[in-house]
């Protein structure tokens, strides 16, 4: 595949949040699209990193075991987070509680989001689908349907997402990019897809909790200690793995895992930092000031995406900042990462 150049936005400002860094311009380099909407409406495996993960279910029937550094896991497998209570952002003024549930090793592959296309439209979910157990009103809409393409064909128009050059990881037919996290997904499309695939998108307390290893408020995912800011290639897929910004493209994208076990967070998952961004249930707004299993589910008009992607710079990766864009934004740096009940 021939690299090609892309105009690069690297400026990285920091607006003041609420307990937290919120960032914008570190990772829109490729123009994303904000599109207007088209109309239309588990078995045991071998799994993560040795806890007792847990394969998806029927969806993943079928798909080989070729995720994480040894390419022998399987790309379905879902860890067991334990509960507790975390301060958000890192901040003590901010405290959440979480109870247990399962989060997906893996950030959703190419090759798991292939099944999904191909069942399209049928694939679409039914009102209430990919609900939080705990927070009430928190299924797909049925108005939202009008936010997904009408047919197959539309929607694979939409996996093309980038303007100058080819960072999306789509292609028509299998290939070599299987095994790259799907990039170029609405926030409608990853909650579609999590929904369809009998899970549900992580609210940004879960995410946060685990990648702040629970009590343990972590700055990174793999830190030691609540003072270890370790942070390098060896840990995550950042910065378009070091090559000149002028030059990022498609290439410089690894497949999930690639960074596990020295990236992964206590609970085994690989790339809470890094890879691509990954799309929350909540809308973007301050912290609630009390967080009982709890996602800003009204008022607002943009999405929560936290974790930083293969684009981003340094900053965007700790586990206290959050970026935020509009549910139908479409870009290379942006994926998904589903949760399940324990």
């Amino acid at each position: 595949m021939r690299k090609r150049s892309a105009r690069w936005l690297w400026a990285a400002l920091s607006l003041p949040g609420v307990g937290c860094t919120t960032v914008v311009g570190l990772d829109k380099p490729y123009h994303p699209i904000d599109e207007p909407g088209g109309g239309g409406g588990g078995s045991d495996s071998s799994g993560g990193g040795g806890s007792g993960g847990v394969e998806t279910g029927s969806r993943c029937a079928g798909l080989p075991a070729t995720c994480g550094p040894s390419e022998a896991e399987s790309c379905c497998a879902s860890e067991l987070v334990t509960g507790g209570t975390f301060n958000r952002g890192n901040d003590p003024a901010f405290p959440a509680t979480v109870s247990d549930f399962r989060l997906d090793r893996f950030e959703v592959t190419l090759g798991r989001f292939r099944a999904f296309v191909d069942a399209y439209p049928g694939s679409r979910p039914a009102a209430g689908a990919g609900a939080h157990p705990l927070i009430a009103g928190s299924g797909w809409d049925a108005e939202w349907h009008e936010r997904l393409p009408p047919d197959r064909e539309e929607l694979l128009k939409g996996l093309f997402c980038d303007s100058e050059g080819t960072a999306w990881v789509w292609t028509d037919e299998p290939g070599p990019n299987e095994r790259f996290p799907m990039n170029c997904v609405s926030w409608y499309m990853a909650f579609a897809f999590c929904a369809w695939d009998g899970g549900r998108l992580p609210t940004e307390a879960e995410l946060g909790y685990a990648a702040a290893g629970g009590a343990e408020q972590r700055p990174y995912p793999w830190s030691a200690s609540a003072d270890d800011v370790t942070l390098d290639p060896d840990h995550a897929v950042y910065a378009c793995n070091g090559s000149d910004v002028a030059g990022c493209v498609i290439e410089d994208v690894l497949p999930v895992g690639s960074k596990s076990p020295l990236g992964d967070g206590l609970f085994e998952q690989a790339d809470l930092a890094g890879g691509v961004w990954e799309w929350m249930l909540d809308w973007h707004g301050d912290y609630p000031t009390e967080c009982v299993d709890c996602a800003v589910t009204t008022g607002g008009t943009e999405r929560v995406m936290r974790g930083g992607g293969w684009r981003s710079a340094a900053e965007a990766l700790h586990v206290s900042t959050r970026d935020y864009r509009t549910p139908t934004t479409r870009a290379a740096g942006i994926g998904v990462r589903c949760a399940r009940e324990p």
